[in-house]
């Protein structure tokens, strides 16, 4: 694992989701100017990531690379935050409509590394499905397009998969490993400090960390990644309370915790700029 200068902290702010809406929270933002504007007000806090769900007028994740090209489009109007797409998506979009974001070039863009089950919600019973052959595949594209993977990690079973990605040179480095913990999905692990300090041993020596955590475990969890090295990831997406029983009132002030926090620990937050030079990323100038 490769860790973060110890005065620096890499902030990923996740601003929707596939299962998050208006009727879960009306923070969530949905139409491209709204995830735009999001993005900014992040970027104003701190971060240095945005990663974005695209969604339909009617408020249901979209994969259409035009809606995507959108809100690109619109966020760099307003500043130079990292732009990482989601191919994760929703329940409702094939295989097929979940890559399209990458026609929309964005800089970074999620890899799932394998199958799991949704266990609540509407799409209960069925497979979030993410095959070593598609993993392979999509890797292959996004190298071929010049997009850095985000590996999204959910139990440590995965790692096969990031080995094998690995080991056909389909990613380069440093490579990026996002941890995602407390999915609730059969083949997910729990967000707990001891579900994270396991995972960390199965990272490649030369990954950079990301850590996700899921409700209420957001807060503590990239409270101890900042400390052991690793970037972290806060969001509507993960995680729509601010405290018990407090909705937060925007990404931007989920965000601002985490800056808070980071340099109550003697770490700054990085620029976009800082963190394409972490990441491994081209500059924007070329």
């Amino acid at each position: 694992m490769i860790k973060l200068p110890s005065d620096k902290m890499v902030l990923t702010v996740c601003v929707t989701g596939g299962q998050v809406n208006k009727a879960l929270t009306p923070a969530s933002p949905e139409s491209p100017e709204e995830i735009a504007q999001a993005a900014y007000d992040c970027y104003n806090e701190g971060a240095a990531i945005v990663h974005i769900h695209a969604k339909d007028p009617s408020g249901s994740p979209t994969g259409n690379p035009e809606v995507f090209a959108e809100i690109h489009r619109l966020i760099r109007e307003k500043c130079d935050i990292i732009i990482q797409d989601s191919t994760g998506g929703g329940a409702n979009l094939t295989l097929e409509q979940r890559l399209a974001c990458l026609d929309a070039h964005p800089e970074m863009a999620s890899l799932n590394m394998g199958t799991l089950v949704r266990t609540s919600g509407p799409a209960k019973g069925t497979l979030f499905s993410n095959t070593p052959w598609d993993i392979e595949s999509w890797a292959s594209r996004m190298k071929e397009m010049g997009i850095k993977p985000e590996m999204e990690v959910y139990a440590h079973s995965m790692f096969r998969d990031v080995e094998n990605v690995i080991a056909k040179g389909l990613v380069e480095k440093p490579y990026y490993v996002n941890l995602v913990l407390g999915m609730r999905f059969q083949g997910a692990v729990d967000a707990t400090p001891k579900h994270l300090n396991s995972m960390l041993e199965f990272v490649p020596d030369d990954a950079i960390v990301n850590v996700s955590a899921v409700a209420a475990a957001q807060l503590p969890l990239t409270t101890i990644a900042m400390v052991m090295g690793s970037c972290v990831r806060v969001g509507l997406e993960d995680n729509i309370y601010y405290r018990r029983g407090e909705l937060a009132t925007s990404n931007a002030q989920l965000a601002a915790r985490a800056t808070r926090i980071a340099r109550e620990l003697g770490k700054e937050p990085a620029t976009p700029a800082e963190a394409r030079q972490i990441l491994g990323l081209k500059s924007l100038a070329g």
